[in-house]
């Protein structure tokens, strides 16, 4: 069957007889299930995948390794929950399954193994300060293990007699991050291991952080990811650097394969070993506006192949195909994100399955590709790809959705202000009446650099069983509509893109889906910061929601973790400080009229509450309807289940109050 035809009757059977099916709640949201880090089995057969869900007793989520067959069939559950399990992978031999996990409260991560003939699980490393990271050798006989260095060990012995919190000495320029702390001098090497050992052997060495390592085909050497020049914490220069697997004591300095002056990521090996693929950045000026370009290099090193330049779309996760002809990765396109190939000569670019989709991961084997995608009506599922057909393998979601309504998702496109096309999704309720105009929530993503596809996006699906229309728009400063698109919002936030998102408005209220007297909007990150100038631009809007936002830009420098982007974007704040408070939408709060909710995580160092509470006070001075909630322990992302459903639940409450009442 093929793929397009496929995804077309999928769609319609979701859509039939929902008339049977009652609305989507809250607790059904928690309670899908996400799937990732799809591995395909050396011999082909199985396809193991970690799969998380929710724990209501513990309010946390928890991850298993599952596998499937391939050619169809039942999933298999391969770790119980009394493991948090993640990283599947597969011995070269296919004798065992791998996975890391921490047994017990303050366990560290470790890789375990199953042994496919039956037996409990095996723990095979035991490094003190655990893993972050792991890969087999092509041999099996070895492993990389990613290990950030050990705290020194009289800080250690100090903690465990005196209990006592030490002060924190900072001396880098980058130094905190959100979801880790502040920042110290130890740093993450590469290291290989062969089981049974006592001790792993260190590979890499130096102040700096290395990442995503690869083995060479051969096993004899690793290419990796590291900002190796003077000062990591003033630039965001990465390059893909290849060391030997054996090298003991730093004896052999690394060979540095790339010289792009800006990032190179996501290293893969062709299967004879003579040639790299890898994601690189060109235009070291427009920072994280910039599109991410295939490209292609010798083992040798030398000057690459960037195939996808008149592209000008982001890409992702490139690799080889099993017989090194052609390279697969995604493709960020208008609304989608498809699978696209070029032959390894840098030509014939295809895009390969292109619908109206969203794959999120991939993984390459023989004839055949595993691939995670998803659609606007179902979240992640495990489909195979051969033969270019697309089959559906998992339903770890499908059945508990098909006892729900799903709400109706069109695409749309307008002109804005100044005549620039602007696409996006309308989300409809069920039961949606051409005859009736509804209130609606203009939801904003984050980023900016970001965009809406066809992928599921649960608060639009709970929206709409609350009877509410919801514009999903990607305005200028969005990926997915080439480098100048995205670029149109460098230094001058709030202005095209707000343009944008009302010029949406504008056409769901001509269109007739709109109440123009029932109008909400928010968002979370930079969706957050959207909808702050929205509220201080426009009084359309009888309700707010602003999530992570910020607001006072100079008030955040060295708070939230984006000191250098910051430099970049506006120059030094003390030097330049007309072009950061021209921006901040803080100094235009008297203009507010909507009441709004500000909300965020109290640990936040992305986007910091900071911003949230300095918006609330000065709305709460001036008199204006507002409410500021907090999540106690919570980082740039709420991930506390409890948390999720409270959120969701104060959005629609929100809403509610003010645009239906």
């Amino acid at each position: 069957m093929k793929a397009g035809l496929y995804l077309l009757m999928y769609l319609a059977v979701s859509v039939q007889g929902q008339e049977n099916k009652r609305a989507i709640g809250i607790d059904d949201l928690i309670h899908l299930n996400q799937v990732k880090d799809i591995q395909i089995s050396p011999e082909g057969d199985w396809i193991a995948f970690v799969r998380k869900s929710v724990d209501t007793l513990k309010d946390k989520y928890t991850s298993r390794i599952w596998m499937i067959p391939s050619s169809g069939g039942e999933a298999i559950p391969m770790t119980s929950a009394f493991y948090d399990a993640s990283n599947p992978r597969w011995s070269p031999d296919g004798k065992y399954l791998s996975f890391s996990a921490a047994r017990g409260e303050d366990a560290k991560a470790q890789v375990w193994t199953l042994n496919r003939l039956g037996g409990e699980a095996e723990q095979i490393t035991d490094i003190k300060q655990g893993i972050s990271g792991y890969e087999w050798a092509p041999d099996g006989k070895r492993l990389l293990l990613l290990i950030k260095d050990a705290e020194p060990e009289s800080n250690e012995s100090l903690k465990s007699k005196e209990k006592k919190p030490k002060p924190i000495e900072i001396d880098r320029l980058q130094f905190k991050q959100d979801y880790v702390g502040y920042l110290d001098r130890r740093r993450t090497h590469i290291y290989t291991y062969t089981p049974k050992d006592s001790s792993a052997v260190q590979v890499t060495f130096g102040d700096y952080d290395d990442s995503e390592p690869v083995w060479s085909p051969d096993g004899k050497h690793i290419a990796f990811v590291s900002n190796r020049t003077s000062n990591p914490d003033a630039n965001h220069n990465s390059d893909i650097w290849i060391v030997k697997s054996t090298n003991p004591n730093n004896e052999e300095i690394p060979f540095q394969l790339t010289r792009n002056e800006n990032a190179d990521t996501s290293p893969n090996w062709s299967p004879d070993g003579k040639y790299l693929t890898y994601i690189t950045v060109t235009d070291k000026e427009a920072m994280w506006y910039a599109t991410q370009h295939l490209a292609i290099i010798s083992k040798d090193g030398g000057a690459p192949i960037l195939p996808t330049l008149d592209v000008d779309r982001n890409c992702f996760l490139p690799k080889f195909s099993a017989d090194g002809k052609n390279i697969y990765f995604l493709l960020e396109d208008n609304g989608r994100q498809i699978l696209a190939s070029v032959a390894a000569s840098g030509k014939d670019l295809k895009r390969i399955i292109s619908e109206d989709i969203s794959i999120q991961e991939f993984s390459v084997h023989g004839s055949f590709l595993g691939i995670r995608m998803e659609t606007s009506n179902l979240p992640g599922e495990i489909y195979k790809w051969q033969f270019k057909n697309l089959a559906r393998l998992t339903d770890i979601n499908v059945k508990n959705l098909s006892e729900l309504q799903s709400a109706l998702v069109e695409r749309i496109s307008f002109n804005s202000k100044d005549g620039t096309t602007i696409s996006g999704f309308i989300v409809k309720p069920n039961n949606y009446n051409p005859d009736t105009k509804y209130p609606t929530i203009l939801w904003l993503h984050g980023g900016p650099v970001s965009q809406y596809d066809h992928s599921f996006h649960a608060p639009s699906q709970f929206f709409a069983s609350k009877g509410y229309i919801t514009l999903l728009l990607n305005p200028r400063g969005s990926s997915g509509y080439g480098q100048a698109f995205s670029e149109a919002l460098f230094a001058d936030w709030g202005n095209k893109d707000f343009e944008d998102v009302m010029a949406g408005i504008d056409f769901a209220i001509a269109r007739g889906y709109s109440d123009p007297d029932h109008l909400g909007v928010g968002g979370w990150s930079y969706g957050g910061i959207l909808t702050n100038y929205v509220i201080t631009k426009s009084n359309r809007f009888k309700a707010a929601v602003s999530g992570a936002s910020e607001a006072l830009y100079r008030s955040n420098y060295g708070h939230d973790h984006y000191q250098l982007t910051w430099e970049e974007e506006l120059g030094l704040p003390w030097e330049n400080a007309e072009a950061w408070e021209r921006i901040s939408p803080f100094n235009d709060v008297a203009k507010i009229t909507t009441p709004t909710l500000w909300m965020g995580g109290s640990e936040d160092w992305n986007v910091p509450i900071l911003n949230s509470e300095q918006m609330y006070q000065a709305m709460k001075r001036l008199g204006r309807e507002t409410l500021l909630v907090v999540y106690p322990g919570e980082h740039h992302g709420i991930q506390r289940p409890s948390f999720q459903k409270d959120r969701l639940h104060r959005w629609v409450k929100w809403f509610d109050t003010y645009l239906k009442n």
